[in-house]
């Protein structure tokens, strides 16, 4: 149809030299003038078509029409409310007046309710007793008629008052539509043979590129956008955070093992085997296989020694210890397994042992700290260090719309001679500077694998409030002397969510719009660096 749409058009040029309203002409297929805004809309295309070949010229002319609303279609087809209630009544003397709760479930509780007010002004019916009867022999419904015109023509020729009453009624709404005047252009001509675009072997070979027409290069158009690859917001926010641990001297930990036993993540940690944490509705466990490779045997025996029986200035919990619990395999929930394993690793040479790991995992981030005493005049194999991991834990919570049962934890630990409490602070404090936040403020808590604990809190100037964005402590010693650390030597732990900071950072009030199948590609690709 385009094609036979641009050569009426053509056509009806060469005869008149110019269209002056598009609405006058008749598509290809259609018996009516295109009046409609769907019609010039199709006109349109064809226009821009030949445009593009300089064959014609056109001028845009803006009008405003209306148009039948849901409601107003309705009354086209069966007749006004007005006109409804009248069709229904009995003549005046001629039957039994009709109750208006018969009214409503004749015509619906809708049309009887606006149609007896309408019917009642036009003195189409009356009430007779406690019913209503019609008290006119033939009506006219007006408002049927008006809106046969608008849907025809778009307008009204009563004028703009009824006009005004009908969309003050809903029964019609206000659409801008448009129409054209076309003028020859300076290529302009008959055919409607397209120009070419390419010139191809072919051409060259028969020679027909001398006498084929060619379509003018824009060499003023931008061109498609090439695309690439964009990071997420999650790991632009990890790298800022991931840089300000490596900038105050911290290394990475390994955290690839998603997959942890319950011992690393709870019995190692001093977290009681009865503990609501590890119930099937908080934590999502493994069925295949089930249990883990079994720990050292002699550091298993002290953890599970110090959970039964107590000991190292400990009552211990004095409940009996399950094997079968802390070889069930599970998703971790929480990296400070990860932890665990890595001051196991630490605590090696205070053993007198030695790991494989020694000289590759300790090589930054072991040796000295900001805080503590750093080594004892007796060596015992302790050397401080700065850990960290940014990685992804596993909860079986109820997601809405700040949970997941997925989500990254950024962890770090400080491990040294004789710190205190002070010093957990004093290095929070300087950390969440580094992530832009100056007022931070501390709240004593409970954690089983951490005595004395504290919640963080941070003052949120776009919400106007204080908002938890962490949770901090010092590792007790019946999970740190079981693994075979000096009785002096003191560890620092905290972890935060990363989501969290980066909701905040991006103005996202819903994790399922940042994590998940509801994320917007365009979002990510045109979401700005973060800077702390």
């Amino acid at each position: 149809m385009s094609e036979a749409l641009q050569k009426l058009i053509l056509d009806t040029l060469e005869s008149q030299s110019s269209i002056k309203d598009t609405r006058s002409l008749t598509i290809p297929g259609q018996s009516t003038p295109a009046t409609s805004s769907e019609d010039q809309i199709v006109i349109l295309g064809a226009l821009n078509s030949l445009l593009s070949r300089e064959m014609i010229k056109y001028e845009t002319n803006e009008v405003l029409t209306h148009v039948p609303t849901p409601e107003g279609a309705l009354i086209l087809k069966d007749g006004s409310h007005e006109a409804r209630v009248w069709n229904v009544l009995p003549v005046k003397g001629s039957g039994a007046p009709m109750t208006p709760a018969q009214l409503k479930k004749e015509i619906g509780e809708e049309t009887a309710k606006v149609g007896q007010g309408r019917a009642f002004k036009n003195g189409w019916i009356g009430k007779e007793g406690d019913g209503l009867v019609k008290i006119v022999s033939e009506i006219k419904d007006t408002t049927q008629l008006d809106l046969q015109e608008i849907a025809s023509t778009g307008t009204l020729k009563a004028g703009e008052k009824i006009l005004a009453d009908l969309r003050k009624r809903k029964l019609v709404s206000q659409k801008k539509g448009q129409w054209f005047s076309v003028e020859k252009g300076p290529q302009f001509s008959t055919s409607t043979a397209k120009p070419e675009t390419d010139l191809t072997v072919d051409m060259l070979t028969s020679g027909s590129w001398k006498i084929s027409t060619y379509k003018k290069y824009n060499f003023e158009a931008e061109g498609i956008p090439t695309s690439g690859g964009a990071l997420h917001p999650l790991l632009k926010v990890r790298e800022e955070i991931r840089n300000i641990f490596l900038e105050m001297g911290f290394a990475e930990m390994p955290t690839s093992s998603f997959v942890e036993s319950g011992f690393w993540c709870f019995d190692a940690l001093f977290v009681p085997q009865q503990h609501p944490a590890r119930d099937l509705q908080d934590t999502f466990y493994i069925s295949d296989p089930k249990e883990s490779l079994p720990p050292n045997q002699e550091y298993y025996k002290r953890v599970s020694a110090t959970h039964e029986f107590g000991g190292y200035g400990s009552a211990g919990y004095r409940a009996p210890w399950s094997h079968d619990e802390s070889s069930k395999l599970l998703l971790r929930t929480h990296t400070t397994a990860s932890s665990a394993h890595m001051l196991y690793k630490l605590a090696a040479k205070c053993r007198g042992e030695e790991t494989e790991d020694d000289s590759a995992e300790f090589a930054h981030g072991v040796g000295s700290t900001e805080g503590g005493t750093g080594s004892s005049k007796t060596d015992d194999g302790f050397r401080p260090a700065k850990l960290f991991s940014i990685d992804r834990v596993f909860r079986n919570e109820t997601m809405d719309a700040t949970h997941l049962a997925e989500f990254h934890q950024v962890e770090g630990v400080v491990a040294d001679r004789n710190l205190t409490l002070a010093d957990l602070i004093g290095f929070m404090r300087v950390f969440f500077r580094k992530m832009g936040i100056e007022k931070v403020r501390f709240k004593p808590a409970y954690n089983p694998y951490t005595e004395p604990s504290l919640e963080i809190f941070a003052f949120h100037p776009m919400l106007d409030r204080w908002v938890e964005v962490g949770n901090s402590g010092m590792f007790r010693p019946e999970m740190l002397e079981p693994m075979g650390f000096p009785k002096d030597v003191r560890v620092h732990g905290w972890g935060l969510s990363l989501e969290r900071p980066t909701m905040i950072r991006y103005g996202i009030n819903n994790i399922r719009t940042l994590v998940g199948h509801k994320v917007s590609i365009d979002g990510i690709e045109n979401s700005p660096a973060v800077m702390f």
